[in-house]
């Protein structure tokens, strides 16, 4: 092997030309949210509540509940009018503070 480091080496750090650009969101915008939980009847309404705080226009009737294969999770599908990312971080705090929520995607 070479001492220069150019053989049985790759270089990890990141140049200029190869880093990713993070994506950004342009506020407002309508923004898809996916919430898991534990099945059980008032876990959309329990969404709901807290979407309702963060998102007043948020249309309840847009909502989609979908059950997991065996039914012990249930997925709520939603989207909001997005303000901003301090609205979406508190969302999804909220959500988690539940005590109910297992992922928020």
């Amino acid at each position: 092997m070479a001492s220069n480091g150019k053989q049985g080496f790759r270089d990890m750090r990141p140049s200029a030309m190869t880093q990713k650009k993070s994506a950004k969101i342009t506020f407002p915008c309508d923004y898809p949210i996916k919430v898991v939980g534990d099945a059980a009847e008032d876990f959309p309404a329990t969404v709901c509540q807290v979407l309702v705080r963060h998102a007043p226009d948020f249309d309840e009737a847009s909502m989609q509940v979908v059950d997991s294969r065996n039914g012990r999770f249930q997925s709520v599908r939603v989207t909001i009018r997005a303000t901003g990312e301090s609205q979406l971080n508190q969302l999804f705090h909220d959500l988690k503070a539940t005590g109910r929520v297992h992922m928020v995607v």
